[in-house]
Protein backbone atom coordinates (compact mmCIF):
# COMPACT_ATOMS: atom_id res chain seq x y z
CA UNK A 1 0.00 0.00 0.00
CA UNK A 2 1.69 3.42 -0.69
CA UNK A 3 1.37 6.58 0.62
CA UNK A 4 -1.35 8.31 -1.58
CA UNK A 5 -3.84 4.98 -0.63
CA UNK A 6 -2.95 5.15 3.06
CA UNK A 7 -3.60 8.51 3.12
CA UNK A 8 -6.92 8.03 1.14
CA UNK A 9 -7.86 5.20 3.67
CA UNK A 10 -7.51 8.12 7.07
CA UNK A 11 -9.18 10.56 4.59
CA UNK A 12 -12.95 9.23 4.09
CA UNK A 13 -15.71 11.46 2.59
CA UNK A 14 -16.96 12.91 5.48
CA UNK A 15 -20.71 13.05 5.19
CA UNK A 16 -21.94 13.41 8.79
CA UNK A 17 -20.80 15.83 11.30
CA UNK A 18 -19.81 12.83 13.64
CA UNK A 19 -17.72 11.10 10.93
CA UNK A 20 -15.89 14.73 10.41
CA UNK A 21 -15.13 15.16 14.28
CA UNK A 22 -13.60 11.21 14.32
CA UNK A 23 -11.41 12.66 11.02
CA UNK A 24 -10.35 16.38 12.93
CA UNK A 25 -9.28 14.41 16.02
CA UNK A 26 -5.34 13.50 15.66
CA UNK A 27 -5.64 11.64 18.74
CA UNK A 28 -8.58 9.37 16.71
CA UNK A 29 -6.65 9.51 13.44
CA UNK A 30 -3.24 7.94 15.07
CA UNK A 31 -5.51 5.12 17.22
CA UNK A 32 -6.73 4.36 13.59
CA UNK A 33 -3.19 4.40 12.12
CA UNK A 34 -2.41 1.54 15.03
CA UNK A 35 -5.10 -0.24 14.04
CA UNK A 36 -4.42 -0.08 10.29
CA UNK A 37 -0.44 -1.32 10.63
CA UNK A 38 -1.60 -5.07 11.67
CA UNK A 39 -2.79 -4.95 7.97
CA UNK A 40 -0.28 -3.56 6.18
CA UNK A 41 3.38 -3.70 6.11
CA UNK A 42 5.09 -1.44 8.25
CA UNK A 43 8.02 -1.07 6.19
CA UNK A 44 5.21 0.17 2.90
CA UNK A 45 3.87 2.81 5.83
CA UNK A 46 5.86 6.21 7.47
CA UNK A 47 4.23 5.83 10.39
CA UNK A 48 7.14 3.17 11.13
CA UNK A 49 8.92 6.49 12.77
CA UNK A 50 6.85 5.51 15.24
CA UNK A 51 7.93 2.45 16.05
CA UNK A 52 11.67 3.11 15.52
CA UNK A 53 12.93 4.91 18.87
CA UNK A 54 16.32 3.74 18.96
CA UNK A 55 17.23 4.35 15.25
CA UNK A 56 15.65 8.34 15.68
CA UNK A 57 17.46 8.49 18.96
CA UNK A 58 21.16 7.96 17.11
CA UNK A 59 20.30 11.26 15.00
CA UNK A 60 21.00 14.39 15.90
CA UNK A 61 17.53 15.07 17.40
CA UNK A 62 17.31 18.26 17.66
CA UNK A 63 18.52 18.91 13.81
CA UNK A 64 15.43 16.58 12.88
CA UNK A 65 13.31 18.61 15.47
CA UNK A 66 14.09 21.64 12.88
CA UNK A 67 14.11 19.99 9.82
CA UNK A 68 10.40 18.83 10.33
CA UNK A 69 9.14 22.13 11.83
CA UNK A 70 9.92 23.42 9.28
CA UNK A 71 8.06 20.89 6.42
CA UNK A 72 5.28 21.41 9.03
CA UNK A 73 5.05 25.18 8.42
CA UNK A 74 5.13 24.58 4.87
CA UNK A 75 1.90 21.57 5.15
CA UNK A 76 0.55 24.20 8.00
CA UNK A 77 0.18 27.04 4.66
CA UNK A 78 -1.21 24.17 2.45
CA UNK A 79 -3.81 22.68 4.45
CA UNK A 80 -4.90 26.06 5.83
CA UNK A 81 -5.22 27.51 2.00
CA UNK A 82 -7.40 24.46 0.80
CA UNK A 83 -9.68 24.38 3.47
CA UNK A 84 -10.32 27.98 2.82
CA UNK A 85 -10.61 27.29 -0.92
CA UNK A 86 -13.01 24.44 -0.32
CA UNK A 87 -14.61 26.72 2.32
CA UNK A 88 -14.99 29.79 0.24
CA UNK A 89 -17.36 28.10 -2.69
CA UNK A 90 -14.47 29.57 -5.32
CA UNK A 91 -14.03 25.92 -6.34
CA UNK A 92 -15.48 24.30 -9.91
CA UNK A 93 -18.27 21.92 -8.45
CA UNK A 94 -16.42 19.19 -10.91
CA UNK A 95 -13.22 19.89 -9.03
CA UNK A 96 -14.75 19.84 -5.28
CA UNK A 97 -13.82 16.47 -5.03
CA UNK A 98 -10.14 16.66 -5.91
CA UNK A 99 -9.37 19.63 -3.52
CA UNK A 100 -11.18 18.21 -0.68
CA UNK A 101 -9.04 15.18 -1.37
CA UNK A 102 -6.10 17.42 -1.42
CA UNK A 103 -6.94 19.49 1.36
CA UNK A 104 -7.11 16.05 3.72
CA UNK A 105 -4.23 14.34 1.85
CA UNK A 106 -2.30 17.61 3.62
CA UNK A 107 -4.34 17.62 6.96
CA UNK A 108 -2.98 14.21 7.24
CA UNK A 109 0.81 15.74 6.80
CA UNK A 110 0.22 18.04 9.28
CA UNK A 111 -1.09 15.60 11.85
CA UNK A 112 1.77 12.94 11.53
CA UNK A 113 4.67 15.64 11.71
CA UNK A 114 3.05 16.98 14.50
CA UNK A 115 2.51 13.44 16.23
CA UNK A 116 6.60 12.80 15.25
CA UNK A 117 7.96 15.91 16.29
CA UNK A 118 5.49 15.85 20.06
CA UNK A 119 5.79 12.26 20.92
CA UNK A 120 8.57 10.86 19.22
CA UNK A 121 11.36 12.94 19.14
CA UNK A 122 10.07 15.10 22.29
CA UNK A 123 10.28 18.56 20.81
CA UNK A 124 8.19 21.43 20.27
CA UNK A 125 5.92 21.50 16.77
CA UNK A 126 5.46 24.80 15.60
CA UNK A 127 2.23 26.74 15.80
CA UNK A 128 0.24 27.35 12.36
CA UNK A 129 1.10 31.04 11.66
CA UNK A 130 -1.18 33.74 10.62
CA UNK A 131 -1.64 33.70 6.42
CA UNK A 132 -2.38 35.92 4.16
CA UNK A 133 -3.15 34.42 0.80
CA UNK A 134 -3.51 37.95 -0.87
CA UNK A 135 -0.48 38.51 -0.16
CA UNK A 136 -0.85 42.33 0.49
CA UNK A 137 -4.16 42.63 -1.77
CA UNK A 138 -2.02 41.45 -4.72
CA UNK A 139 -4.00 37.89 -5.02
CA UNK A 140 -7.82 36.91 -4.65
CA UNK A 141 -7.71 33.27 -4.55
CA UNK A 142 -10.97 32.57 -2.42
CA UNK A 143 -12.70 35.15 -5.16
CA UNK A 144 -11.20 33.94 -8.81
CA UNK A 145 -10.76 30.14 -9.72
CA UNK A 146 -7.99 30.62 -11.88
CA UNK A 147 -6.05 32.53 -8.90
CA UNK A 148 -6.63 29.55 -6.88
CA UNK A 149 -5.40 27.06 -9.29
CA UNK A 150 -2.09 29.41 -9.58
CA UNK A 151 -1.23 29.63 -6.66
CA UNK A 152 -2.00 25.83 -5.53
CA UNK A 153 0.48 24.79 -8.70
CA UNK A 154 2.97 27.56 -6.74
CA UNK A 155 2.82 25.86 -3.64
CA UNK A 156 2.71 22.63 -4.29
CA UNK A 157 5.87 22.84 -7.05
CA UNK A 158 7.47 24.97 -3.68
CA UNK A 159 6.48 22.06 -1.67
CA UNK A 160 8.10 19.56 -3.55
CA UNK A 161 11.53 21.12 -4.29
CA UNK A 162 11.64 22.17 -0.77
CA UNK A 163 11.14 18.32 0.40
CA UNK A 164 14.22 17.57 -1.86
CA UNK A 165 16.21 20.42 -0.65
CA UNK A 166 15.72 18.55 3.23
CA UNK A 167 16.95 15.27 2.23
CA UNK A 168 20.19 15.41 3.03
CA UNK A 169 19.58 17.11 6.47
CA UNK A 170 17.64 13.60 7.82
CA UNK A 171 20.12 10.51 6.23
CA UNK A 172 20.72 9.93 9.73
CA UNK A 173 17.71 8.24 10.26
CA UNK A 174 16.27 6.29 8.00
CA UNK A 175 12.72 5.87 9.12
CA UNK A 176 12.57 10.36 9.21
CA UNK A 177 14.07 10.03 5.76
CA UNK A 178 11.79 7.21 4.06
CA UNK A 179 8.55 9.39 5.99
CA UNK A 180 9.52 12.63 4.86
CA UNK A 181 10.37 10.82 0.72
CA UNK A 182 6.73 9.80 0.77
CA UNK A 183 5.39 13.01 1.78
CA UNK A 184 7.31 14.23 -0.96
CA UNK A 185 5.82 11.77 -3.74
CA UNK A 186 2.50 12.82 -2.53
CA UNK A 187 3.23 16.41 -2.89
CA UNK A 188 4.44 15.81 -6.26
CA UNK A 189 1.35 14.17 -7.17
CA UNK A 190 -1.03 16.86 -6.02
CA UNK A 191 1.93 19.40 -8.16
CA UNK A 192 1.04 17.33 -11.00
CA UNK A 193 -2.89 17.04 -11.21
CA UNK A 194 -2.91 20.74 -10.35
CA UNK A 195 -0.50 21.71 -13.04
CA UNK A 196 -3.03 19.50 -16.06
CA UNK A 197 -6.21 20.66 -14.69
CA UNK A 198 -5.01 24.72 -15.16
CA UNK A 199 -3.76 23.23 -18.69
CA UNK A 200 -7.08 21.53 -19.38
CA UNK A 201 -8.69 24.35 -18.59
CA UNK A 202 -6.80 26.42 -21.07
CA UNK A 203 -5.18 28.61 -18.15
CA UNK A 204 -1.43 27.34 -19.09
CA UNK A 205 0.05 24.93 -21.62
CA UNK A 206 2.60 23.64 -18.52
CA UNK A 207 3.03 19.64 -18.54
CA UNK A 208 2.31 17.48 -15.50
CA UNK A 209 5.97 18.98 -14.42
CA UNK A 210 8.46 21.18 -14.28
CA UNK A 211 10.35 22.06 -17.43
CA UNK A 212 13.45 24.21 -17.36
CA UNK A 213 12.42 27.60 -15.44
CA UNK A 214 9.65 28.19 -16.66
CA UNK A 215 6.27 29.98 -14.87
CA UNK A 216 4.34 29.75 -17.67
CA UNK A 217 1.60 31.43 -17.32
CA UNK A 218 2.13 31.96 -13.31
CA UNK A 219 2.85 36.16 -12.33
CA UNK A 220 6.33 36.88 -12.61
CA UNK A 221 6.19 37.47 -8.77
CA UNK A 222 6.35 33.15 -8.88
CA UNK A 223 9.82 33.26 -10.66
CA UNK A 224 11.46 31.88 -7.40
CA UNK A 225 9.74 29.05 -7.18
CA UNK A 226 11.55 27.91 -9.85
CA UNK A 227 14.95 29.63 -10.42
CA UNK A 228 17.60 27.16 -11.04
CA UNK A 229 15.04 24.38 -12.32
CA UNK A 230 17.04 24.65 -16.20
CA UNK A 231 20.34 22.60 -14.17
CA UNK A 232 21.29 19.88 -16.74
CA UNK A 233 24.34 18.96 -14.89
CA UNK A 234 24.33 16.43 -12.89
CA UNK A 235 27.29 14.52 -11.19
CA UNK A 236 29.40 16.85 -12.44
CA UNK A 237 28.41 15.98 -15.94
CA UNK A 238 26.13 17.69 -18.80
CA UNK A 239 24.14 15.33 -19.49
CA UNK A 240 22.91 17.24 -22.68
CA UNK A 241 26.63 16.33 -23.99
CA UNK A 242 26.84 12.96 -22.39
CA UNK A 243 23.13 11.69 -23.63
CA UNK A 244 22.80 13.89 -26.75
CA UNK A 245 19.25 14.75 -25.40
CA UNK A 246 17.78 18.44 -25.45
CA UNK A 247 18.41 20.67 -22.39
CA UNK A 248 14.38 20.77 -22.09
CA UNK A 249 13.92 17.30 -21.49
CA UNK A 250 16.82 16.79 -19.83
CA UNK A 251 15.89 19.32 -16.98
CA UNK A 252 12.63 17.68 -17.45
CA UNK A 253 14.35 14.92 -15.55
CA UNK A 254 15.14 16.44 -12.31
CA UNK A 255 13.40 18.55 -9.48
CA UNK A 256 16.15 20.59 -8.28
CA UNK A 257 16.27 21.22 -4.71
CA UNK A 258 15.61 24.74 -2.51
CA UNK A 259 17.46 24.88 0.49
CA UNK A 260 15.47 26.51 3.39
CA UNK A 261 15.90 30.27 3.07
CA UNK A 262 14.58 30.02 -0.77
CA UNK A 263 11.45 28.49 0.72
CA UNK A 264 10.93 30.66 3.48
CA UNK A 265 11.85 33.61 1.16
CA UNK A 266 8.80 32.55 -0.98
CA UNK A 267 6.19 31.51 2.13
CA UNK A 268 7.00 35.11 3.43
CA UNK A 269 4.60 36.14 0.60
CA UNK A 270 1.80 34.67 2.38
CA UNK A 271 2.50 34.99 6.24
CA UNK A 272 -0.03 37.69 7.80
Amino acid sequence: MNLLKLLDTMCPDTNSSEEKDMFFSRREAFRQFGDLSKKVAMAAVPLGVLTALPKVAKADTESLIGVLNYALTLEHLEYRYYQMGVESGVIDGADLNIFTKIRDHELAHVNFLTEVIGNVLGGMPVAEPEFDFTAGGNFSPFMDYPTFLALAQAFEDTGVRAYKGQAGNVMESDVVLTAALSIHSVEARHASMVRRLRTKKGQDTVKGWITNASIGSLPAATQAIYAGEDNVTHGGVDVTSLTGIDAAAVSEGWDEPLNKDQVLGIASLFLA
